[in-house]
């Protein structure tokens, strides 16, 4: 006979305690301070520049979620297998999305104003900090080289992904419109010897893309535009890449940012929306993260298609091109009205 089950409770999925514990831990660096021969509290402490009796709470409560073991004969805290993954060199590089002192876990942290977010429909993140999340990496240069960062952890494998599994080299010239440092354009110039590209993103970031080509040996092929995607886009190019900028905005941004690649494109020009489709490798956790931060969405596969063709973008054909991702190719069609 089975002994009897404990019924799952709320109140098990609500706890903010282990969370909250975590992120501290990475913040603080308490993986990295301890190495893989542990530490003390104080000597962890004394490193990290946190009080000692309560950091042995923090560290008590690591024990007890199997983050950190307890060796009681040396009373040092080491990190467990899975506390290890906190760690700077970690290859699974979730640090930055847990550190409160970088763009991807002080974002996170306003989820706490959720509540006014589902009330007003308004994003969260500008009532916490003050102002909009673009306009604090704009502000914060710390923000921004860690929001890069992220974005390149994001890439690490699904930039070479994209760069294989698309048909690029159809395409004299690409303008990754809002591509960062240059992650997916340098892979897909490396796969593509006879394709050009230039990346367009504010500054400075396409200046890290321009050091990022010259440092590939790409500085021939590869070039780098400071500039908005709201602003009017360089003509020319034949392939115009928006590869996860779409799902950062609004409709009617996103609806800008089409238009702009419209324009730019015509009248033979192609542009190529590449997003982590609902229901094809984003889910309903990530959709409110971002209704949260930017009042941006994850959208359908019809909610793609639909917004490009009121951009006058007309849908050729799509297809899965990295774990998660999918590509939607358009070709430009009758201006809207």
């Amino acid at each position: 006979m089975n002994p009897p089950t404990t019924p799952p409770s709320i109140l098990d999925m609500a706890e903010l305690a282990t969370p909250m514990a975590i992120r501290v831990a990475a913040t603080l660096s308490l993986v990295d301070h301890a190495g893989s021969a542990g530490a003390t509290a104080q000597r962890l402490a004394a490193a990290c520049g946190a009080a000692e009796p309560a950091l042995r709470r923090l560290l008590d409560h690591l024990v007890t979620v199997g983050v950190f073991d307890f060796d009681e004969e040396s009373g040092r805290y080491r990190p467990t297998s899975l506390g290890a993954q906190m760690g700077e060199d970690s290859p699974e590089g979730v640090k930055p999305l847990l550190d409160i002192n970088r763009a991807g876990g002080r974002a996170e942290l306003a989820f706490v104003d959720l509540l006014e977010t589902i009330t007003t429909g308004a994003p969260a993140y500008p009532r916490r900090y003050g102002r909009e999340f673009w306009a604090d990496l704009d502000a914060e240069p710390h923000l921004r080289r860690s929001f890069d960062a992220q974005m390149n952890w994001r890439y690490r494998t699904q930039a070479a992904q994209i760069a294989e599994r698309f048909g690029w080299g159809r395409f004299a010239e690409i303008l990754d419109v809002g591509g960062g440092d240059g992650q997916v354009l340098e892979a897909i110039l490396r796969a593509h010897p006879g394709v050009r590209g230039r990346v367009l993103d504010l500054p400075p970031t396409s200046a890290a893309a321009a050091e990022r080509f010259a440092a590939a040996g790409l500085g021939d092929r590869a070039g780098a535009v400071p500039g908005s995607f709201f602003d009017p886009l360089p003509t020319g190019a034949d392939a115009y890449l928006l590869s996860d900028i779409l799902h950062d905005w609004d409709d009617e941004h996103a609806r800008e940012i089409l238009t702009g690649c419209r324009r730019a494109a015509a009248p033979e020009g192609t542009v190529v929306v590449i997003e982590a489709v609902r229901g094809r490798g984003v889910g309903t956790a990530m959709d409110l993260f971002m209704l949260m931060c930017f009042a941006g969405k994850e959208r359908t596969f019809g909610e793609l298609t639909a917004l490009a063709e009121e951009c006058g973008l007309i849908l050729r054909g799509s297809a899965p091109v990295s774990d998660g991702r999918t590509a939607l190719e358009f070709g430009v069609g009758r201006s809207p009205r």
